[in-house]
């Protein structure tokens, strides 16, 4: 019963969907006001990478550093790009329907599809070395400690893998509501510890090598009388800064834990299914309403927040500089300060859209449309 209610609602959700406000003609998204900006967004280079699907409103994250860009499209193909240049160093094709990734660690990319086959390819050249089978659909990006790789899929079950082979070194089923977001959270894996957030609102960490539970807490608890009201899903990925987790759930709470204890350090209420972000001494979402908040990383007190992009469908946030960035469904990408939320710079990427998640590197934005453009921005 559960996988046949999350397959038929269209549960990628932006903006408040669930409770009408998209549904009502009378509430509109925000008309974006005229700013002067005070940083620019110069085009560095553009790629053709493949496009995403409406049908399941699907989103494949690039993974980028100094060294390499990696992205995927729902058709199967993957590219690696120098990331300075946007010249092609290698690609493959799967032929299959991606929907988790990219994932990479120590020398290898990971992705999954649809029907819960996770592949592992060489990072160098693009070979194939191995493919397994999880217990169903994945929507999140696969997770290495070069020991294990952590795949998350829709039944709520965790899988670690072998990266050596794709074999089953452990797997944790996890409690399915009756309802839930169409998504699933990304894992934090380090060197001894999984931590990742389930359907349930529940936080949990795992020892890395046998699956046995660390500790859990609820970020979370659902009410209300109706399983609408009592979705409390965690699919955002949590982010871990040195010691501390941060995590947010939807129709629940933003909240801080102690990594080694699971102990809570603060929490404020909020909703939002897609991940936070960090910087210096803040932490930053994006809620269902699509304002954008800045909390105090320490107490969780909120420092600001900005409203002027109600219902705009962004993307969460990322940091590049010391700005934050958030994109919105009419393809325009916003750079806001990071101190105050005022708007410091906008542009127009592409008319079709973007609802990937932005990715960053030092002082450089990369930005994937929904049309299948990936575009590199430096911020001038």
């Amino acid at each position: 019963m559960n996988k046949i209610l999350l397959f038929l609602l269209p549960l990628i959700i932006s903006g408040c969907s669930f409770f009408g406000k998209e549904d009502d003609p009378t509430i509109t998204p925000a008309i974006l006001e005229d700013i002067v900006a005070e940083v620019e967004l110069k085009r560095l280079w553009t790629a053709k990478v493949g496009v995403k699907t409406e049908d399941y409103l699907i989103t494949l994250r690039p993974f980028v550093s100094r060294e390499r860009l990696i992205t995927a499209d729902y058709e199967g193909k993957i590219v690696s790009l120098n990331p300075e240049t946007g010249k092609q160093i290698w690609d493959i094709n799967l032929e299959t329907s991606l929907s988790g990734g990219v994932g990479y660690g120590f020398g290898k990319v990971y992705v999954a599809n649809l029907e819960g086959k996770v592949f592992a390819i060489d990072a160098d050249n693009g070979d194939l070395i191995w493919s397994s089978n999880v217990s169903s659909e994945v929507l999140s990006r696969p997770s290495s400690n070069g020991k294990v790789v952590i795949v998350n899929s829709i039944d709520n079950q965790m899988t670690a893998l072998d990266v050596s082979d794709g074999s089953l070194v452990w797997k944790h089923d996890g409690d399915a509501p009756i309802l839930s977001v169409r998504g699933v959270s990304d894992a934090i894996v380090t060197d001894n510890m999984v931590i990742a957030g389930f359907d349930s609102g529940k936080l949990i960490a795992f020892n890395s090598s046998n699956g046995s539970i660390s500790w859990e807490t609820r970020v979370a608890l659902p009410k209300g009388r109706t399983e609408l009201e009592r979705m409390v899903d965690i699919d955002g990925a949590p982010i871990l800064v040195g010691d501390v987790i941060y995590v947010v759930s939807y129709q629940g709470k933003v909240a801080a834990y102690s990594r080694g204890t699971g102990s809570s350090l603060w929490f404020q209420d909020a909703s939002s299914h897609k991940s936070p972000a960090h910087h210096k001494n803040q932490v930053f979402i994006t809620d269902e309403d699509d304002s954008v908040i800045a909390l105090n990383s320490g107490n969780g007190r909120i420092e600001w927040s900005n409203d002027d992009l109600f219902l705009r469908k962004l993307t969460g946030p990322t940091i590049v500089s010391n700005y934050v960035a958030v994109a919105d469904f009419e393809g325009y990408v916003h750079l806001l300060d990071s101190t105050d939320g005022s708007f410091k710079g906008r542009i127009k990427v592409d008319r079709g859209g973007i609802s990937a998640p932005l990715s960053s590197y030092k002082d450089i934005l990369y930005i994937h449309s929904d049309k299948g453009l990936l575009s590199a921005y430096e911020i001038q």
